[in-house]
């Protein structure tokens, strides 16, 4: 048997190629036409909650964040996240979530929400957003809308419409609220 030596990093502009690749390998082209995918295109995702996994030099997954604003609730998007498929069901996938979603809570985001599988994201923490609670700006399934919530709160403030959020505009509303003071 094979030892493969396993290593989660902080995604880098050099993980950008093979990223794409694993998710055209995972997705096809019909993942540009998402609901998902529509917020991704509104602003770059975090790369310092997004990771890749490494198995002996190769690039073989990765998980992406996106900061997201949905309904009242500063959050990420999780997504997408990929697996080469010689690298399927050996946990890399549960791995790569667990880590984005411990690395958004330290860093302050109140959930992650994410268009997914219940059996798969619930046993990672994730719960179901109540039906129609947020709008996407594509047609989603408001059943496979789940949140890793971390305040107890947040459900009752997912309400409304999920977008991408601007940090820079977020700390210029901030500035200008702190000098009005």
């Amino acid at each position: 048997m094979l030892k493969h030596d396993l290593v989660y990093l902080t995604e880098d502009a050099t993980h950008d190629a093979v990223i794409e690749l694993i998710n055209d390998e995972a997705f096809g082209p019909g993942r540009f036409t998402k609901s998902s995918a529509r917020i991704r295109e509104q602003g770059p995702h975090d790369r310092a909650l997004s990771y890749v996994c490494c198995d002996d030099g190769e690039t073989i997954a990765s998980v992406r964040m996106t900061p997201v604003l949905a309904g009242s609730v500063k959050g990420h998007l999780l997504g997408p996240l990929a697996v080469r498929p010689s690298h399927k069901n050996r946990g890399i996938g549960r791995e790569l979530v667990r880590i984005a979603v411990d690395a958004a809570r330290r860093k302050g985001s109140e959930a992650v929400i994410l268009v997914g599988d219940a059996p798969y994201y619930m046993p990672l923490g994730f719960e179901k957003v109540a039906y129609n609670a947020l709008t996407f700006p594509a047609p989603t399934d408001p059943a496979r809308i789940l949140v890793a919530p971390f305040a107890p709160d947040t459900h009752s403030r997912l309400k409304g419409v999920i977008t991408w959020r601007d940090k820079a505009v977020e700390a210029e509303a901030v500035e200008r609220l702190l000098k009005s003071a």
